[in-house]
């Protein structure tokens, strides 16, 4: 892989074994939602689509299923009552497919695509924020991971370890963390201040001492159920110094996964995730003066991986 490869390949030749592919689909898919683009094989956009999550971590067929519903949609705007898969190649930028297992095992039940191009979201998002010119991404929704394309053509990856013990900066990982103001707040260890008793209002809590609610939601909560609470953070921040502290760890979380991406601090940066579109206006000088508008998306990233890999240019 090369950066001069990913810029530049929608009117490459395809490989002779590819002559047969007339449809390509690009898809972002991660914690919340799932995210396709439609296009022809010089990059002429078809149609759209979108579905529920498709991170691996919430399991192979999930993913599958969503993804093919999504597909479905953007070929009805497309005018195709059926999209022929062995004339379609697809790229997906999927969250968790670092992980080999879980990427595996999502190949292998594929269900009869020309071809198929897997990466984790972070690096499709890299691709598509910078046309496939290097840059980096520091991308925090449900979950966090930054990644940069070099000139040498070489991606570096930092964070996206999983919202359990790691994804910190992400919706998810601030879910986490105010629930534990909550908890403290609930037991007396700290304050019962206004993101408290939100986060007892979100679990159901129906007075201050209603530990079996938020026992109960704590069982059942996923990486889905805590990102929901990020936005109460945010939503106090200002009237509540424990949010506002939150606010500011994930800032400095953000900013470390920044310098650790690229300790020259040159390459341009883009953004994406609603955490930190939120955050970045927050980050320190060079941080913040080295981030740019992303050119497209990861979708559109996916679709640039994909068209490559068809490419004789390759």
């Amino acid at each position: 892989m090369t950066a001069d490869t990913l810029a530049d390949i929608w009117t490459a030749p395809l490989q002779p074994q590819y002559a047969t592919v007339r449809h390509l689909v690009g898809v972002d898919g991660g914690g919340t939602g799932t995210r396709v683009r439609l296009c022809d094989r010089y990059g002429r956009l078809l149609g759209q689509g979108q579905a529920g999550p498709s991170a691996l971590g919430q399991g192979v067929d999930q993913a599958w299923c969503h993804i093919q519903e999504a597909v479905q949609e953007a070929a009805g705007q497309a005018g195709l009552a059926t999209l022929v898969l062995a004339e379609t190649a697809i790229g997906l930028g999927l969250s968790g497919a670092g992980v080999v297992a879980q990427a595996q095992a999502f190949v292998a039940r594929q269900p009869g695509y020309a071809h198929l191009e897997l990466v984790n979201d972070g690096t499709t998002t890299v691709l598509g924020a910078h046309a496939g010119q290097p840059g980096g991404v520091i991308a925090a929704g449900t979950g966090t991971v930054g990644e940069a394309l070099r000139s040498d053509g070489s991606l570096v990856c930092v964070s996206g370890w999983g919202w359990i013990g790691g994804d910190e900066g992400s919706g998810a990982w601030l879910g986490i963390q105010a629930m534990r103001v909550a908890q403290k707040a609930m037991d007396g260890r700290a304050a019962a201040g206004p993101l408290a008793r939100a986060v007892w209002a979100a679990a159901g809590a129906r007075h201050a001492l209603d530990r079996d609610a938020v026992s109960a939601w704590v069982a059942k909560a996923g990486q889905h159920a805590y990102a929901q609470l990020a936005p109460l953070v945010f939503e106090q921040a200002q009237a509540d110094p424990a949010a506002q502290a939150l606010v500011e760890a994930a800032v400095g979380e953000l900013e470390a996964l920044a310098l650790a991406l690229d300790p020259t601090q040159q390459l341009p940066l883009s953004l994406a995730g609603s955490v930190a579109q939120r955050l970045g206006a927050l980050f320190s000088g060079n941080i913040r003066a080295r981030c740019v508008s992303p050119q497209g998306d990861s979708a559109d990233g996916a679709l640039r991986l994909v068209r490559g890999a068809l490419s004789d240019s390759r």
